[in-house]
């Protein structure tokens, strides 16, 4: 996806694939485009323009555009946390463009920023307070999981399991919905492999 002109296409796309409009007004429309371009040159992903990105795919999967809040923000506010997408309402009277509360629970936001940070500080060469580079560090079970052998992506990410339909999801926290079933967060368990001793 390169040029600004191919993801305005792509967007334009996936809202009418969707049942969605772009943003009506052109002066925000061109700045949040310009905004997505940035992040795709930045991080290689079109993470949303309006949230801050952690750099590390697998904690933004959840706000790469079009993010996994668009659908409920749409249908509760008619139109997505930036703006980009919006409904018949809005696209029709511009004038009821505004904020909107953000969906993304804090916890998903806080493991982000923390895993960006742990980024940071490996990059940087630096150790935590008990002597481990952070990159150590962030490879090591959370407490509350060292009964079992959980299963990780190749970066040490936890591994977890819709219990509805079987999808593995790759990420600090379990997506807020399951993008194949629909199911919530609480669906989801921790991908475990059997005990470790």
């Amino acid at each position: 996806m390169g040029s600004k002109e191919d993801i305005l296409e792509r967007t334009r796309e996936n809202a009418r694939e969707n049942g969605y409009h772009v943003c009506p007004d052109g002066s925000l429309l061109n700045d949040l485009v310009d905004g997505l371009a940035a992040n795709q040159e930045r991080y290689g992903y079109l993470s949303c323009p309006c949230r801050l990105a952690a750099g590390i795919k697998t904690y933004d999967a959840d706000i790469i555009c079009p993010c996994e809040y668009r659908d409920a923000d749409c249908a509760e506010f008619g139109m997505c946390f930036c703006g980009l997408f919006v409904t018949d309402e809005i696209a029709n009277d511009p004038s009821k463009l505004g904020s909107i509360p953000e969906r993304r629970p804090l916890e998903v936001i806080d493991a982000a920023a923390d895993a960006r940070d742990r980024a940071e500080a490996r990059d940087n060469g630096e150790t935590g307070d008990n002597g481990k580079t952070a990159q150590t560090e962030a490879m090591e079970p959370e407490d509350d999981h060292r009964h079992v052998q959980v299963g990780v992506d190749e970066n040490g990410i936890p591994v977890w399991r819709c219990e509805v339909c079987g999808y593995l999801a790759a990420r600090e926290t379990p997506p807020s919905v399951c993008p194949i079933c629909k199911a919530p967060a609480e669906r989801f368990a921790r991908f475990g492999m059997g005990s470790v001793g």
